[in-house]
């Protein structure tokens, strides 16, 4: 039932809660009582729920605040070199969870902050995750390739290929495929065990600092994964079906 709460579902109210957990509300009820007294979330005066800080404090444990905490300074770095808004992602069930996101001078209006889910099959930071994904969840996505703009890849083998040049290029591209008017970088950030995450950059359409952002981008996920191989923090990522 918590994972009805998101970044864009921050408060709920029980018939709410039903709904996106897809549980009966006498379960729901019931579920929502225990948790309040387990202080995992806190019943408003309203009548609504939001997440506790008992479940804030044990989500600072997971590996990907760890993640997040490390790669901080080069995403402070890129924004810096480039001008362009970043962002860092991991994989989680058939989507790619933003574990941090930084607004560049050239700021694009905010859609999706820490917490956030974005697509596999459309985003930079998606694609570059899913290139390298077990081939199920790959199946999976490509089966189900939801379009958002007019521009989103909707052919499976479209989609393979564009995975395919990925693998050999090491870089992800998505064109208004989400988001009209804006255009995306991504680069996997490589731990002991492979890809453990993606980095990204966003920029308005046909910006012209976009190429040149190329090199920046790859030398903080090259930094980024160094400092992880010398922390020797194991990031694990969920491709369930959650």
């Amino acid at each position: 039932m918590l994972s009805a709460f998101d970044a864009d579902h921050r408060v709920l109210n029980l018939s709410q809660l039903s709904r996106r957990s897809g549980l009966p509300l006498a379960t729901v009820h019931r579920l929502a009582a225990d948790l309040v007294e387990s202080r995992l979330l806190v019943r408003r005066g309203d009548g609504r729920y939001e997440i506790g800080a008992l479940l804030w404090r044990l989500g600072l444990l997971a590996p990907p605040t760890e993640l997040r905490e490390l790669a901080l300074l080069h995403l402070q770095d890129l924004v810096g070199a480039t001008g362009h808004t970043v962002h860092l992602a991991v994989l989680d069930g058939a989507g790619a969870l933003v574990i941090e996101r930084l607004a560049g001078t050239r700021t694009l209006p905010t859609r999706h902050s820490p917490g956030g889910n974005l697509p596999l099959h459309c985003t930079a930071v998606g694609k570059a995750l899913l290139a390298s994904a077990d081939p199920a969840l790959v199946a999976r996505v490509a089966g189900d390739l939801r379009r958002h703009t007019a521009y989103t890849v909707t052919d499976p083998a479209a989609l393979h290929r564009q995975l395919a040049e990925i693998r050999r290029s090491g870089v992800a591209r998505s064109a208004q495929e989400h988001r009209l008017g804006v255009s995306s970088l991504a680069v996997p950030v490589n731990g002991s065990d492979g890809v453990v995450a993606a980095l990204g950059l966003l920029a308005p359409l046909r910006s012209p600092r976009v190429a040149g952002a190329l090199p920046h981008l790859r030398a903080a996920s090259a930094s980024i994964s160094a400092d992880l191989l010398r922390s020797g923090l194991a990031v694990t990522t969920s491709s369930g079906s959650g």
